[in-house]
């Protein structure tokens, strides 16, 4: 039994969007659930990465802070040691040799040392001959005759300089330098969690920071050595001086952010590191960890450690003595807890971006899903777009399946099709771009062939002129000449006579000039030096320019080739053009001649720039024409187009530029290779 057509097609379309819904519904649930389990996985992971790394730099840019900090602590000890030796120089420099060893002078030398002492601040200065036997205790003058022995003395004797050094000082040194030293060196014990077992309960040595300077005979051989330093312990201006260096004023929750101490082997003998109740932390001892590392094995050491009484990330170095071992600590370190508040503070608000991220990227996603099934009408828009001519648009590709291939084969066409477009573009561009340069080309040649055969007709017209003219000139200037001589000096006609040989002799120039116009002689090619006959050019014209007013400034390239040409014919040339430019400048100017290598064209440029009035435009095309001259009666206006025609037979070319009011600049081209010139 066979349906009636209207209730087919009413099932035949009900089928068809069933299908395209199921189809729909399908696509957009394959989405969201990829887009969440990429989700949920990608930031899991970012998260948990996100907040280890986060830990890690905040922790290493703490330590590298310490160890920048330890690194200025170092130094600023070291700078302390260098005015220590600069003191201990200063104070040599009093002790005569020789003359110290009388005990009178030795009393005298004792005032003197101690207010020099007490100036530079000081704790000791101490003077011993050259077996190490004390001389002189400037501070404590009834204690000598003792031996002075360590190893500063050797390195003395050695090197004949100043030595300096941190040395252990025992309770007996510190005694005999002075009974206060002794008394200002103890520091009392405190107990320390996780430092070494020590049974002393206190610190009796001292730590001195101390240099050694020779006392040397007019020979330089050394008969004495001069000794002195400050003990560290228990001395607050150095750590101080330090940490104002270095942490300023820096502070965390009412409490300095940073601290540095002084160390004789693990106990703290200068130190602004406060305990609870604000003392400075003296006498507390680092922890066996650091002490094995900094102190037995002499290496540096950075980490997160409890110091006194609270975490810090410290770092330490360690106190050498003059031969190399290990005597104390250097201890620069801040408070850990600004750098745990700041990752704690960093790491919320990485998840709280991570939430908002996981909110965002699920809108997104439904977003997205519900634009899977738009591609189609994306392309019917985007084939509108390309017949319109907007061969830029493009497709944004949606999926791997069938629908997203269609969009990459269409991108793919548009492309072809604007590359072809593009193609053709560029070839007309090309073409007219080529078409242009020729036409230029062949108006430059016709332009030179014109000037050429202009010159040429020219010159066999001034050739006949000349020596039609010449003779009958000739015979006119003598007979004027003679006339002149046989006229009374006092006679009127004599002036008129004047006149008549001098527009005879102008004559004679012009036609002088239109005779080497003519004979364009072939030129005789030979390498030459372009800044040598530029040189001697300027060299013979310097009096006309001092006369004129005409300052000269050369540039000459000193790396120019020699060039083959004539070099009179070149210097003709140089020469019509400075005195046309020195013309130009009548009230006085700057001339600037300059040449360079132009290494692509393997040509030479030499350049001359006149301060002058300039030419005007509408003159400047027939500077180079003969007989055309802007000097009136003074110029034949021939010097340009002989010049014009020489630097043809070169092979180069010569060209004016001008400007009114700002001067004309000619240039000469010539070229290197010998087979163009």
């Amino acid at each position: 039994m066979r349906l009636p057509d209207s209730i087919s097609r009413y099932l035949s379309a009900g089928l068809i969007t069933d299908l395209a819904l199921r189809l729909r519904r399908s696509l957009r649930a394959k989405l969201i659930l990829t887009f969440s389990a990429v989700i949920i996985a990608g930031v899991a992971l970012s998260a948990a990465a996100g907040i280890a790394l986060i830990g890690t730099a905040i922790l290493r840019q703490a330590q590298d802070r310490v160890r920048q900090d330890l690194s200025g602590l170092v130094e600023q000890y070291h700078k302390e040691g260098e005015l220590i030796g600069s003191a201990v120089e200063l104070a040599v420099q009093g002790v005569e040799p020789g003359l110290w060893r009388d005990a009178a002078v030795r009393q005298g030398l004792a005032g003197q040392l101690e207010k020099l002492r007490q100036a530079k601040g000081l704790d000791y200065l101490t003077l011993a001959d050259e077996k190490g036997k004390v001389m002189l205790r400037v501070r404590n003058p009834q204690v000598f005759g003792d031996v002075y022995q360590n190893d500063l003395a050797k390195w003395v004797q050695w090197s004949k300089k100043t030595v300096i050094s941190s040395e252990r000082f025992t309770r007996e040194q510190l005694l005999r330098e002075g009974g206060d030293m002794a008394e200002r060196a103890r520091v009392m014990t405190v107990r320390t969690p996780g430092s070494v077992d020590r049974p002393e309960s206190e610190e009796t040595n001292g730590l001195v920071l101390m240099a050694a300077a020779p006392v040397l005979d007019p020979q330089r051989r050394i008969e004495g050595i001069l000794y002195g330093g400050i003990l560290v312990n228990n001395t607050s201006d150095l750590v101080d001086r330090a940490k104002r260096i270095l942490y300023r004023e820096e502070s965390f929750q009412g409490r300095d952010l940073g601290g540095v101490t002084i160390f004789l082997d693990d106990y703290r003998v200068a130190t602004n590191v406060p305990m609870s109740d604000g003392r400075r932390a003296l006498g507390t001892r680092v922890s066996e960890e650091v002490y094995r590392r900094v102190i037995e094995r002499g290496s540096r050491w950075t980490g997160r450690a409890f110091v006194v009484e609270a975490w810090r990330i410290a770092a330490y170095e360690p106190i050498r003595d003059i031969s190399g071992k290990p005597i104390g600590m250097l201890y620069a370190g801040v408070l850990e807890a600004p750098f745990t508040r700041l990752r704690n503070r960093i790491v919320m608000l990485y998840l709280a971006i991570a939430l908002l991220t996981v909110l965002g990227l699920a809108v997104t996603a439904n977003l997205a899903a519900g634009r899977v099934l738009r591609p189609v009408r994306e392309l019917v828009a985007a084939t509108g777009e390309i017949a319109r001519g907007n061969l830029e648009h493009r497709v944004k590709p949606r999926s791997g399946d069938e629908i997203g291939r269609l969009g990459d084969s269409f991108n793919r066409m548009a492309g072809e099709l604007k590359r072809a477009t593009e193609g053709y573009r560029e070839l007309n561009q090309s073409l007219e771009q080529r078409v242009r340069d020729r036409t230029r080309e062949l108006d430059e040649a016709r332009d030179q062939l014109l000037q050429t055969e202009k010159l040429s007709s020219l010159g066999k017209m001034a050739a006949g002129i000349a020596h039609e003219i010449n003779n009958p000139l000739t015979s006119i200037l003598l007979n004027s000449h003679l006339m002149e001589e046989r006229l009374p000096k006092n006679s009127r006609l004599r002036e008129n006579l004047a006149l008549v040989i001098g527009e005879t002799e102008r004559c004679s120039a012009i036609v002088k000039g239109m005779l080497e116009f003519a004979r364009q002689t072939v030129p005789n090619m030979r390498p030459v030096d372009l800044n040598g006959a530029i040189g001697k050019t300027l060299l013979l014209m310097e009096s006309q320019m001092l006369v004129q007013q005409v300052a000269v400034n050369a540039r000459l390239d000193r790396s120019l080739p020699r060039v083959p040409a004539d070099e009179g014919k070149l210097r003709q040339v140089f020469a019509n053009i400075i005195l046309n430019a020195a013309d130009a400048m009548a009230g006085g100017g700057t001339l600037d001649v300059a040449t360079r290598l132009d290494a692509e064209r393997r040509s030479v440029e030499i350049s001359f720039r006149d301060s002058g009035g300039g030419i005007p435009r509408e003159l400047l095309t027939r500077v180079f024409d003969p007989f055309f001259s802007t000097k009136g009666t003074r110029g034949t206006g021939l010097g340009l187009a002989i010049s014009y025609g020489i630097i043809q037979q070169h092979g180069g070319g010569i060209t004016a530029v001008s400007e009114e009011g700002k001067g004309t600049t000619f240039t000469i081209t010539l070229p290197i290779d010998r087979k163009k010139a």
